[in-house]
């Protein structure tokens, strides 16, 4: 039998929709947009079984519960994609290419913003598992005999401690609320990215208009300090 640890006390950690099952077991199982029998899979080898239907909060939260898990190395994708969000594709990509500025390098999803997880959680999550892709399948009796397959190759544990990760949700943000997507049509799900890349382009011009009017500052009072100090030399060698 394959080396297994203890996951994070408290194992699972952050709370969504899924289904808990064994925390020895290697796989975990993501169905995407769709609602399957999570805990029939779960009770057939998969450590944890659940939807993921944005690509930002959703995600994060898979990855946190993974990550603090060494026992996953194998993160199955099932169900259907989510239109729109493309969560099924940005975890792929995410685990392909990681992070770039906050984004996930590769996505086509509308808002792949990840805010809760470093590069250091995304490279664990990156080593420690594989991900194996049948995605748009909803047959129970495909996805069990892929998890018995893939638990035919379980490695063993990762090792390396689990990771904690906090996952914060913005109140009334887009994102998952109480295990539930709040949906975007793939139109105002473009629209609502383009105002995050505007907000984030206004919050660097701030900062830039900020040091600029700094530096200007500095300039004005060294002028003044400059010319007080030449008048004062002027007005003693007049006296004198």
């Amino acid at each position: 039998m394959a080396d297994k640890t203890s996951p994070a006390s408290g194992w699972p950690l952050i709370k969504g929709d899924f289904h808990s099952g064994d925390a020895n077991s290697c796989v975990a199982v993501v169905t995407m947009g769709s609602h399957l029998d999570e805990q029939g899979i779960c009770d057939a080898g998969a450590a944890l079984c659940g939807s993921c239907k944005t690509e930002n909060l959703g995600l994060e939260k898979v990855i946190a519960n993974v990550i603090a898990n060494p026992n996953i190395r194998f993160v199955l994708l099932c169900g259907t994609e989510v239109k729109g969000h493309l969560s099924g594709q940005t975890l792929r990509a995410l685990h392909e290419g990681g992070l770039e500025g906050g984004k996930v390098v590769g996505s086509k999803g509308a808002i792949p913003f990840i805010e809760n997880l470093d590069d250091a959680a995304v490279k664990r999550f990156q080593e420690q598992t594989e991900v194996v892709d049948i995605m748009e399948s909803e047959d129970l009796g495909e996805i069990k005999a892929k998890i018995s397959e893939l638990v035919g190759k379980d490695p063993g544990a990762f090792d390396a401690a689990p990771i904690v990760v906090e996952v914060k949700e913005e109140e009334g943000g887009a994102g998952e609320e109480a295990g539930e997507a709040v949906e975007l049509n793939g139109d105002l799900a473009l629209i609502h990215a383009r105002f995050k890349t505007i907000e984030k382009m206004v919050t660097d011009i701030g900062y830039r208009d900020r040091f600029a009017a700094g530096v200007y500052s500095g300039k004005i009072e060294g002028l003044m300090i400059g010319l007080i100090v030449s008048f004062s030399i002027l007005g003693l060698l007049l006296l004198g």
